[in-house]
C-alpha cells in the first residue's frame, strides 16, 4: 500500500511541475515605455513592468520598430526574457 501511495504522490508532483512550468512560460503584452538607448540589450519598461534583455534575447520587429509608444509582447521563459516582439496596436490593452 505504501508503495502505491508513494507512486501516486510522485505522479501528482510531476504533473504539478509540468503545469507550473507551462504557466511560467508566457507572453505579456504592453506599450513600450522605455528601452535601452543603444541597441537592444538592457532594461526595457513594457506595460509598466521592467524587463532585462540579454544578448540571447531575440528581438522581432516584424510588426514594425520597437519604439516608445509601440505595442509589444515579451516572451518569458521562467524569469528569462526570451523574446521582445513588436505587435499590432490592437493586441495591447
Amino acid at each position: 500500500m505504501k508503495h502505491s501511495t508513494l507512486l501516486a504522490m510522485t505522479l501528482v508532483f510531476l504533473v504539478l511541475a509540468v503545469v507550473l512550468r507551462a504557466l511560467s512560460d508566457r507572453d505579456v503584452y504592453g506599450i513600450v515605455e522605455s528601452r535601452p538607448a543603444d541597441g537592444h540589450v538592457g532594461e526595457w519598461v513594457i506595460g509598466g513592468r521592467l524587463y532585462t534583455a540579454t544578448a540571447g534575447t531575440e528581438i522581432d520587429i516584424d510588426a514594425g520598430p520597437l519604439d516608445i509608444g509601440v505595442c509589444a509582447s515579451v516572451d518569458l521563459e521562467g524569469d528569462r526574457v526570451d523574446e521582445i516582439e513588436s505587435e499590432p496596436a490592437g493586441k495591447c490593452p
